[in-house]
């Protein structure tokens, strides 16, 4: 069906509706001021920040390994791909090379967050469109993951497990059984899911040809993540900029044809699978050794250490009074999160804080592409459309 848009000269006979910033579907604080014409939106303007939290400036008030708490509520879903970002950024700008157990145990615990993250993506947009019952159902294998991360490092949601230079300890002793009870485990709830859902009439009806994007376009917004490869576009920064042995590990890229909200959940889906793959391999080729580098002038000694020997207890005030010291220079540094190309841009100017700090949160340039993509969908288009972005206000208003 072709809708039509009327001319913005009517406006001001249209009906005007206010989306959020509270509203149960926006998923956080989102501000849609949506004009309708009956059921059909004819204008969108989409307004952030609503959670604001000066992310980039506090950065700039903070030693370097103070920042990683920051970190965790970016995007909340899958904390601890924040937490590695930032590591990798601050590592990168020291030109500090982490262990190979650390890039290995980063990678499994990057892609476990991956598959969680894209577990509330699907269930909440299945909500919106009244599929109750597979958000319920995706909570087991999330707990399970949230299980093996509190076995890590005692935090569950907002888990600060990275440290510049390693971890903050070292990996239980059953983390590889826990890691393969849970892959084991991922695929029967994700085929359940899909037995629902993936060819269940009223959601083919509600998202199939809805706000269907082209590449060009989605690559002119400057998409990343799930929602570009499901416009056709094969780009992940694990492939294309190959970064903790990503280049070889075994795994494809899941895209889509018609861009739209369908093809999204499509995408997400499979790409679930292709991190099941990577984890398999990662846990076979898992190395020997230390997760942190021997470097007194970036790690903290251990506590034991600390409280026991003077040289551990005059290098851990030394990095608490004065902090990680890079030197002058500038960076950027970016991984493939949950929602796409998540980069950190830092500068150094010789201190203990970081000059300058810019987040490049995927979100962002999802949801500036609101104004263009809504106008000539129905009004309940729109919860699915939103839904399917997976927009998370923690890294969209930082």
């Amino acid at each position: 069906m072709t809708l039509t848009v009327e001319p913005l000269e009517r406006l001001g006979e249209l009906m005007v509706v206010n989306i959020g910033p509270i509203h149960p579907a926006t998923h956080g604080t989102i501000y849609l001021k949506a004009y309708l014409d009956g059921e059909v939106i004819v204008k969108a303007e989409p307004d952030v920040g609503y959670l604001h939290r000066c992310f980039e400036k506090m950065c700039e008030t903070h030693p370097y390994h103070t920042v990683m708490p920051y970190t965790d509520r970016l995007n909340y879903c899958s904390c601890f791909m924040n937490n590695v970002g930032w590591a990798m950024a601050v590592e990168k700008l020291l030109g500090l090379e982490i262990t190979p157990k650390c890039q290995y145990v980063r990678v499994i615990l990057n892609e476990f967050n991956r598959i969680i993250d894209h577990m509330v993506c699907i269930g909440t947009n299945l909500v919106d469109v009244g599929a109750l019952t597979n958000f319920w159902y995706a909570f087991q294998p999330r707990e399970m993951v949230y299980t093996l991360l509190e076995k890590c490092c005692g935090a569950r949601l907002t888990v600060n497990y990275c440290q510049i230079g390693g971890l903050i300890r070292d990996i239980p002793s059953d983390f590889d059984n826990e890691s393969k009870t849970i892959l084991k485990a991922l695929p029967r709830f994700i085929e359940d899911i899909e037995g629902l859902i993936t060819h269940n009439r009223i959601f083919i009806d509600r998202t199939k040809g809805i706000n269907p994007v082209t590449a060009d376009q989605a690559i002119d917004w400057g998409w990343t993540g799930p929602c570009l490869r499901a416009c056709g576009v094969a780009y992940d920064v694990r492939k294309a900029h190959p970064y903790y042995d990503y280049d070889k590990f075994d795994f494809s890229i899941p895209t889509g044809t018609n861009g739209d909200v369908y093809d999204r959940y499509l995408v997400r889906i499979a790409e679930m699978y292709q991190s099941m793959k990577i984890i398999e391999q990662a846990l076979e080729g898992l190395p020997d050794g230390p997760v942190t580098v021997k470097d007194n002038r970036y790690i903290f000694p251990e506590k034991e250490n600390v409280y026991s020997n003077i040289e551990s207890l005059m290098n851990h005030f030394k990095l608490v009074m004065h902090g990680i010291k890079p030197p002058v220079g500038e960076v950027y540094s970016y991984t493939e999160a949950a929602n796409g190309e998540l980069g950190f841009y830092l500068i150094s100017d010789g201190g203990s804080h970081p000059y300058r700090v810019k987040v490049r949160p995927p979100c962002f340039a999802i949801f500036q592409a609101m104004e263009d993509m809504l106008p000539g969908h129905m009004i309940a288009d729109l919860i699915a459309i939103l839904g399917s972005l997976n927009l998370v206000m923690g890294e969209l208003d930082r």
